[in-house]
């Protein structure tokens, strides 16, 4: 089995976590234990997820982690959507965060759907 650093959605997933952290930079002071820190503890989760579904080796673990993921994804941008209601950052950077929140969502909804279909396929096999 491959490692789970050779996915490219643990990749997109781990650029995003390292944007997020660069985008929330310039935020305000007092916003550190708020929403910088829900932020980066949304964002480091998706790629620690997919690591830690992989490394379940289980298909329907698998499976479930990444529906993990996409809950922080989900989570991520609405804190990044609540952030720039607020002023808070540059809008450009995370403009690009929400891209690749997008990205990184349908790339996760394709990957649970592949591992459907194989654990749909292996439980298939054993009843014949």
């Amino acid at each position: 089995m491959a490692s789970f650093r050779e996915l490219k959605v643990w990749q997109l997933g781990t650029e995003l976590a390292i944007d997020v952290y660069g985008a929330t930079r310039s935020f305000p002071n007092d916003e550190r234990f708020g929403l910088i820190s829900q932020m980066r503890r949304a964002a480091v989760s998706i790629p620690s997820n997919i690591a830690e579904g992989h490394g379940r080796n289980s298909t329907p673990e698998m499976i479930r982690f990444c529906g993990y993921a996409l809950g922080s994804v989900a989570e991520l941008e609405t804190q990044i959507t609540i952030s720039q209601g607020l002023g808070f950052g540059n809008s450009n950077e995370l403009t690009s965060v929400l891209e690749k929140c997008d990205t990184t969502s349908r790339m996760l909804h394709g990957l649970i759907r592949s591992n459907r279909g194989r654990d749909n396929h292996n439980s298939g096999s054993a009843n014949e």
